[in-house]
């Protein structure tokens, strides 16, 4: 029996700069019969020049992470699926990882996230990736920097993400349900420009008064324009 095919679905808006360095990563471990979808809100720099270079399909969709997952999940023909962000590129052996978790017919109906890691070699960077660890783990709610793997099957079954604005990778972890998500043995590392322009306090701050407000029942719109 082949390998299950895999389709790593990335949404961009104006990832030029960030998209580069996780495509770079990617495709040395894709099979022949792996693809990548980036599903654009019609981006201007380079980030569709740097996709289709790199031989992405891609898919147009509506502004808004959840929108763009939700079509690039739709398009998806792989197997497997992977939902990543721009700026998150998984680490050497990461196709492996996913064979291996894909392979094991217990995962079927299980998915899967990356160890969350940050591209800063200082103290600051261990705190978070330590602290965003324990949540996963103790929580299951992992960040969606982490990616997110599910069999294609299973995401439909589930009703696939929802059109959120924002928290559409809380609330599909919520749906599946902590005993259901798997930490791959590879990490995700994720471009740190954030928490060094925000703070690396404020930020994982500001993020866990989002997610809690959002788990308090406030709607993902005005999560949204908090955030903004």
């Amino acid at each position: 029996m082949p390998a299950p095919s895999l389709s790593v679905v990335i949404p961009t808006y104006q990832e030029g700069e960030r998209i580069g360095r996780t495509l770079t990563a990617l495709k040395p471990e894709l099979t022949p019969e792996d693809e990548i979808v980036v599903c654009d809100s019609g981006s201007t720099d380079d980030t569709l020049g740097l996709a289709r270079a790199a031989g992405a399909r891609i898919v147009e969709a509506p502004r808004g992470r959840g929108p763009q997952t939700l079509a690039g999940g739709r398009a998806a023909e792989g197997d497997w699926i992977l939902f990543l962000h721009a700026d998150t590129r998984p680490a050497s052996g990461w196709r492996r990882a996913v064979a291996d978790f894909a392979a094991d017919p217990a995962n079927a109906k299980r998915a899967a996230v990356f160890r969350f890691a940050l591209d800063d070699d200082g103290p600051q960077a261990r705190r978070v990736e330590r602290l965003t660890r324990w949540r996963g783990r103790v929580l299951g709610l992992p960040y969606g920097d982490q990616g997110l793997l599910i069999s294609r099957q299973t995401y439909e079954e589930i009703g696939s993400h929802r059109p959120y604005p924002m928290m559409e990778d809380v609330e599909i972890v919520r749906r599946l349900g902590k005993r259901r998500l798997t930490e791959l043995p590879v990490d995700g590392v994720t471009s740190a420009i954030r928490y060094r322009r925000d703070g690396w306090w404020l930020r994982p701050l500001r993020n866990s008064t989002l997610i809690s407000l959002y788990l308090l029942g406030l709607p993902p719109r005005w999560v949204a324009k908090l955030y903004e």
